[in-house]
């Protein structure tokens, strides 16, 4: 069978590196892909935003099954525009992509649902939000969480310290549109509190199937500190998430939107993925998202034991209920290196050495790369590499993970140091460059 993946990630690198293990696999291809990608299968020079391009790559390389990785081209109807040509495509249609493309419309799924999360309104008018802070404020409310509705690529979040911020992340999306259309429309939401887990579900519209759970760190720096990125890095499984949490998750949050959704008559076939809170009154929702999460997805597709090919025909199928899905034990760590600067300016076309000296388990899953005319790994974005490990324990492979890191080079290399240092007891000296 031949597969197309979308996406020029380190997620679809993941994505692609498990399907190539698939026994039904004929021939990979990749649009637009990057340099990892290109040791897989065949990357092909069209941009996820180019439907027709997509639609007659499939035609020209037979592609049967197309794996759509990230959400904007999700958001956007691919899936709709294949299946209306006759192709079959994993992912959710653009009406069901709406849980994460409008925060707004996730707001009112979770209310008709029951499912728990912050309180929030919405507001497209700069006057009424700034009225509805001063509300706040006046009544002794802790400062708020502002988020532009639609997609900002994971930077459109603001966690106020104090109700100043707040107006200032306000007026930079309703004012200055910092975020562009995404921002047009803003959130402001109860602020929670407690460690925040990312939980990942396939569903085909009806039956939904919870993966292992992972953490993600979305700040730049050390401590949670800087600004928000794409991701720095994550780690799967987190100690700290109990059996009757992971059964809350499932019965309290993953069951009802997708049954939601199928009552609204938009199905959600694909990667369902609620972002969580661990708060004093049990698991609330942050937000949810339409397809698998980057950095998560690269820790997750290592523990996956199951055929990816086969988990994704299912869900295209509608027939998920018929396979077991199978998960390592093996604790996971994946480590971002990102070029100096970002998530603020940063250069490119820089040089990558040491990818060739990784061991042999260890896989440089890569982001931000794109192969020089003479086939050498050249930075091309703020996130280039996610370098992951296994290992018996999460302190095993943590220290793996890092270890490898550290034999690739290009200029100006930042990364942090504390990815999963939570989960060890007694740390280790932090490893740098």
């Amino acid at each position: 069978m031949n597969v197309l993946v979308v996406g020029n990630g380190a997620r679809e690198h993941a994505l692609a590196w498990k399907l190539r293990q698939s026994a039904r696999l004929t021939d990979l291809f990749i649009a637009p892909g990057n340099a990892g990608t290109a040791a897989l299968g065949s990357n092909l020079p069209v941009q996820t935003s180019d439907f027709a391009g997509l639609l007659d790559a499939v035609r020209v390389h037979r592609v049967e099954l197309v794996v759509v990785g990230p959400e904007e081209p999700l958001a956007n109807g691919l899936v709709d525009y294949l299946t209306e040509h006759g192709v079959a495509a994993y992912g959710p249609t653009r009406a069901a992509s709406a849980i994460e493309s409008s925060k707004s419309f996730a707001k009112e799924v979770m209310a008709s649902a029951g499912v728990p999360t912050a309180a929030a309104r919405s507001f497209d008018g700069l006057d009424a939000a700034m009225q509805y802070l001063d509300e706040l404020e006046q009544q002794g409310a802790g400062p708020p969480v502002v988020k532009a509705d639609g997609l900002a690529a994971g930077k459109g979040v603001a966690v106020c310290d104090d109700f100043a911020t707040a107006r200032a992340a306000v007026a930079a999306a309703l004012q200055r549109q910092v975020f562009g259309h995404a921002g047009l429309r803003v959130l402001i939401e109860e602020r929670m509190t407690g460690p925040e887990v990312s939980a990942h579900a396939f569903s085909d519209g009806v039956t939904a199937v919870p993966m292992v759970y992972s953490c993600d760190y979305k700040r730049i720096g050390d401590g949670d500190t800087g600004p928000n990125t794409g991701g720095m890095g994550a780690y799967s499984p987190p100690g700290f998430l109990t059996q009757a949490d992971e059964e809350r998750i499932r019965r309290d949050v993953i069951e009802p939107v997708i049954a939601e959704l199928a009552r609204r008559g938009r199905p959600f076939r694909g990667a369902l993925y609620p972002g969580m809170m661990l708060t004093p009154c049990g698991p609330r929702v942050v937000e949810f998202n339409c397809r698998s999460g980057d950095p998560e997805t690269q820790v997750l597709m290592p523990r996956l034991t199951t055929d990816l090919l086969e988990i994704c025909l299912a869900v295209t199928r509608g027939a998920l209920a018929d396979i077991s899905i199978g998960w390592s034990d093996r604790p996971a760590v994946g480590v971002v290196l990102a070029s100096g600067g970002y998530p603020g300016d940063y250069q490119t076309g820089l040089p990558i050495s040491g990818l060739d000296t990784l061991d042999t388990d260890v896989v440089a899953f890569h982001a931000g790369t794109r192969l020089s005319g003479d086939g050498r790994a050249l930075t091309a974005g703020g996130r280039v590499l996610t370098v992951v490990a296994a290992g018996s324990t999460i302190a095993e492979a943590r220290a793996r993970a890092y270890e490898n890191a550290t034999r690739i080079r290009f200029d100006g290399v930042t990364f942090r140091t504390d990815i999963a240092l939570r989960e060890i007891a007694t740390a280790p000296n932090s490893p740098r460059l």
